[in-house]
């Protein structure tokens, strides 16, 4: 797919997904168009840090390696990829550590209540 029309797919895919998110109840909002990765995808969603992708082809290594490069560059939480392809639900992939560290702060949480 060209430049231009690659990063109309990809911001329509950040609107779409926050949305989404939204719709659950977390304030999420999209990153400024044409941020060219000067801020995240979407902010908001508390210590996450969301690499949003829209694709036919999966390429869920090098968006893994790209989210966790970005979750550290910007500090603001454990890297995801969100992506989906065409006709297709959302789906979520995360390293097995780093939704163990999500998972097990979930379960201290609960007990704490």
């Amino acid at each position: 797919m060209g430049g231009r029309k690659s990063q109309v797919k990809g911001r329509n895919a950040e609107r779409e997904l926050a949305k989404l998110l939204q719709g659950y109840g977390y304030n999420v909002e999209p990153g400024r168009a044409l941020s060219y990765g000067t801020e995240p995808d979407l902010c908001g969603l508390d210590g996450i840090h969301v690499e949003c992708k829209r694709a036919e082809q999966l390429r869920l290594s090098e968006w893994l390696v790209q989210a966790e490069r970005d979750a550290q560059r910007f500090e603001d939480g454990l890297p995801a990829v969100f992506f989906r392809r065409s006709r297709e639900p959302w789906a979520v992939v995360m390293r097995l550590s780093d939704w163990i560290k999500l998972y097990q702060n979930q379960k201290t949480a609960e007990n704490r209540t």
